[in-house]
């Protein structure tokens, strides 16, 4: 994933408790999943909304973001939470990111139901990115100055930039179609979610 460099004031938890408690509830889900697959997959991921043979229930918009499809898609995404969610838990506290978390989540699956009705497919979509990729946009704002080593390249880069260029590759390759069985337009819609609560937040407090 990426490493970001930084010096955690003493005193401090390495984990905060919302972020424990997501950390634990996707473990205790992923393993579920192992004893049934069938029965969470079809009750709690996300199906489209405007099929008729589709299994589709309210719930799924936030039950969705607690399963995964393998062993590396659950620890890429608990360890992106991990590393850029700490310090926005700590800014904001607990309830407001609990808060912004679900909401970019529930954003990315609207989103992910809208494109799935286009595309006119009976499929599932599965994972927190949606949450993730709201998560990296707030600490893109909220930290632009900090540096980001991401794995591929390797190159520290500041965490703003880090996130335009993740948001801009997002974006090609939710148009081109270059990453399949990626919903690409969900992570957008993290972000998009994401970016909307901070302007609400900001003009809350204008006024």
């Amino acid at each position: 994933m990426n490493q970001v460099l930084r010096r955690r004031p003493g005193g401090q938890s390495a984990i905060p408790n919302v972020i424990f408690i997501l950390l634990v509830a996707n473990g205790l889900v992923f393993a579920l999943q192992q004893m049934n697959f069938e029965f969470m997959l079809l009750n709690f991921a996300l199906w489209p909304a405007t099929h008729s043979q589709s299994p589709f229930m309210p719930w799924q918009l936030l039950t969705y973001g607690f399963l995964h499809g393998n062993l590396t898609h659950i620890a890429f995404n608990m360890f992106g939470l991990w590393m850029f969610g700490q310090d926005l838990e700590r800014l904001w506290g607990p309830r407001r990111f609990l808060t912004f978390f679900l909401v970019c989540v529930a954003g990315a699956g609207i989103i992910q139901l809208i494109v799935a009705a286009w595309q006119g497919g009976i499929y599932p979509t599965v994972g927190a990115s949606g949450g993730l990729f709201g998560i990296l946009l707030a600490y893109g704002l909220t930290f632009p100055n900090r540096t980001v080593v991401p794995l591929f390249p390797p190159i520290p880069m500041r965490a703003i930039t880090f996130v335009v260029i993740f948001g801009l590759l997002e974006l090609y390759l939710g148009v081109s179609g270059g990453a399949p069985g990626i919903a690409n337009f969900a992570h957008l819609g993290g972000m998009l979610f994401g970016f909307l609560m901070l302007r609400y937040w900001k003009s809350g407090r204008r006024r």
